[in-house]
């Protein structure tokens, strides 16, 4: 897939701790057929300057997933959880009051979060949304 400057997307991070996990960002440019330079929507640079632009692969790079409206989650629904500034990867593991509970799969931490943190997983498959 082709992004183009101004596209919103969300960026996958490679490093440890961080598998699993996709951050939104804006396409600011295409360098080459192989480098995008985007800039983070929640991550900011080392002297906090600013938001942190970055040269990413086209494979490290996604469309933002369509929404999925969601009333409520279900023990062992897969979904993704919004925490440290980025979507992460978990399992619904439990409920308490108006908190749903997530093991995140990279880490094995497990957080509890309010419905508006939460979406219905997806993957991108052969350039299309499914839910998982």
């Amino acid at each position: 897939m082709v992004f183009r400057r101004g596209d919103q997307v969300e960026v996958s991070s490679k490093e440890d701790g961080f598998a699993g996990s996709y951050f939104p960002a804006t396409v600011v440019s295409e360098l080459t057929k192989e480098e995008y330079i985007v800039q983070y929507m929640t991550l900011l640079k080392e002297d906090k300057s600013g938001p942190l632009r970055e040269i990413v692969a086209p494979d490290e790079i996604r469309p933002v997933p369509p929404e999925i409206p969601a009333t409520g989650f279900n023990l062992r629904d897969r979904v993704d959880a919004f925490a440290n500034d980025g979507w992460w990867v978990g399992k619904i593991t439990g409920k308490i009051g108006a908190k749903y509970f997530v093991r995140f799969q990279s880490t094995g931490d497990e957080g509890a979060y309010s419905l508006s943190d939460l979406r219905v997983h997806q993957e991108y498959v052969n350039g299309k949304w499914v839910p998982s």
